[in-house]
């Protein structure tokens, strides 16, 4: 590696551990630019997976420098991307913006993760206190104007922030000292705050309107993990088709309406891409074991993570177009 490309990589990955240390990065960010940047560069934190899988996507790959694994969760329409990565000291929140990766420690917090970015720069995520459970959750915004707030789902003991619309409104979910039984999906906006009845549930995402919103939970009766789709308030449970072992979730939603998720069948884990109402797509990255697709945005690009020798990466797929 040649010093130019040494200096490149220290300058892109840089920790904030304080909420002012972001404002650099996100400053000037007041809303989508015309023409998301491109990710084609000779960092060695991108490796091209070769061409496009049946003329839909283009994979790229997305690592931290030195993480010992990588998950993308969320990207807005502008291309910014956020997710978690663990290193040797433990599990931290990113985003990468205009080719630079920053790190996002919640301050105090002994993990933290970002889990959803809005067209402005927000981020919502979250973190868990040193010495508490695994199972305690809480969770964060982080705005483009580089401070943290704690968002807390009133009377419960745990938040998942998971997406945050154009209007500031938070999707994700609550549950209390467990993290299955009592977990409800909700909406947090100006409005108040409301969940869904679902039981297990997790809202993932909605269009801007929230006329759509998804998810997943579990159903009561055969045990099984589901996504779900509510359109205009109705609540309807869906599989993926052919999936041998009956898991299906689903995890973000365009702005035009297209679902993206993660299902199971007998080899393994894939993610999906669903338009219309019976109309699904694999997603599969080249190589991979298993693939698993988390975020879209009104591009219909997909940002998710894959296992290839037993490390798990992140990665864009961009449609072709």
């Amino acid at each position: 590696m040649h010093d130019r490309t040494q200096c490149l990589l220290r300058s892109r990955f840089a920790r904030v551990n304080a909420a002012g240390l972001l404002l650099t990065l996100l400053a000037g960010c007041a809303g989508d630019g015309p023409t998301p940047p491109r990710l084609e560069t000779d960092a060695p934190w991108l490796e091209r997976k070769g061409p496009p899988v049946d003329g839909a996507f283009r994979f790229t790959t997305v690592e931290v420098p030195g993480a010992l694994s990588t998950i993308a969760w969320g990207i807005n329409s502008r291309g910014d991307i956020v997710g978690t990565y663990r290193d040797a000291t433990g599990f931290h929140g990113y985003v990468l913006r205009d080719g630079e990766f920053v790190t996002i420690d919640y301050p105090g917090a002994a993990i933290t993760e970002a889990r959803g970015i809005g067209p402005s720069g927000d981020i919502v995520g979250s973190y868990r206190r040193p010495g508490e459970p695994a199972v305690n959750v809480h969770g964060f915004v982080l705005t483009r104007h580089g401070e943290f707030v704690a968002v807390d789902y009133p009377g419960h003991t745990n938040t998942i922030p998971q997406r945050i619309l154009p209007d500031g409104t938070i999707l994700g979910c609550r549950h209390d000292n467990d993290m299955m039984a009592s977990m409800r999906g909700i909406v947090m906006d100006r409005t108040g705050d409301r969940e869904i009845d679902a039981f297990a549930s997790m809202n993932n995402g909605a269009t801007p309107s929230q006329q759509r919103v998804v998810g997943l939970h579990t159903d009561m009766m055969s045990g099984r993990t589901e996504g779900y789709v509510i359109d205009d308030g109705v609540f309807t449970p869906f599989i993926v088709p052919g999936s041998t072992v009956t898991m299906t979730a689903a995890w973000d939603v365009s702005p035009a309406g297209d679902i993206v998720g993660v299902y199971r069948d007998a080899a393994g884990f894939h993610g999906f891409l669903r338009r219309g109402v019976d109309h699904y797509a694999p997603i599969d990255v080249p190589g991979a074991t298993a693939t698993r697709a988390f975020g879209i945005n009104s591009r219909g690009d997909v940002v998710g993570s894959y296992v290839s020798n037993g490390k798990t990466y992140a990665f864009l797929a961009e449609q072709q177009r």
